[in-house]
């Protein structure tokens, strides 16, 4: 069966990863949380005292940095290790989150990533979120769609997801953060987070994750039928 990619971009807490996930399970695809490589990269920053000023520091850290996405059969899902080290509980907490977009405006994280996360989807059979998969990433993607919700529907999503995790953050607190990291992602020089003119508007606010998933995956069918029909694969997309 050809391959194709799935980039999903969008604002925090609208439901990509999870959707994500689930949609690369429902295909057989691979799944790549972008979001997670900028949380490990966050994580070492702040264990390493590196200063975000100092491109020197930047520079040497990110080349100490390898990150990895290894199949947990108990949780059922891909985590994130950094330099061999499982850091996925780690790199959800909310400092993290609170640093996170200023890691990800500097030009040489969003460089480096890219290039990885281009490197992780050389073969296609992928579903990728995150930012700027659609119109950074990858902008021949077959499928783009741009997420988006209410920010109080978000904030209180984000705050059941930290209450299952044994955090306790007020909806004030999360939304605050939300709408910071909203202003920060958008406004960055390097790769801001922006609808790519291909993609397809989602709005979740309304919307189940299996909803979600069942969107993506009609969409996702009709586009590789069309392909398929038009005769635009060619050898290296099978």
């Amino acid at each position: 069966m050809p391959k194709i990619i799935i980039a999903i971009d969008g604002y925090s807490s609208c439901g990509k990863s999870t959707t994500a996930k689930a949609v690369a399970a429902r295909m057989g695809y691979g799944y790549i949380d972008t979001g997670a490589m900028y949380r490990a990269v966050s994580l070492y920053f702040i264990e390493h005292h590196v200063s975000l000023s100092n491109p020197k520091e930047i520079s040497t850290a990110l080349d100490d940095i390898h990150i990895t996405f290894s199949y947990n059969p108990r949780t059922r899902r891909n985590e994130t290790c950094l330099n061999g080290l499982n850091v996925e509980e780690e790199i959800r907490k909310m400092y993290i989150s609170n640093y996170v977009s200023e890691v990800s405006t500097i030009v040489e994280v969003r460089r480096a990533m890219v290039a990885q996360q281009q490197k992780m989807g050389r073969r296609r059979g992928i579903v990728m979120d995150g930012r700027d998969i659609g119109t950074k990433v990858f902008p021949d993607a077959e499928v783009k769609v741009f997420m988006s919700a209410d920010t109080g529907v978000r904030a209180f999503r984000r705050q059941r997801e930290l209450l299952e995790k044994g955090e306790m953050i007020s909806v004030e607190d999360i939304k605050a953060n939300l709408e910071k990291r909203d202003r920060i992602d958008s406004t960055r020089t390097e790769s801001p987070l922006t609808q790519a003119a291909d993609a397809i508007p989602l709005d979740t606010t309304h919307m189940t994750i299996e909803e979600q998933v069942d969107w993506v995956v009609a969409l996702a069918d009709q586009r590789i039928a069309e392909l398929f029909r038009g005769g635009h694969f060619d050898s290296k997309r099978v």
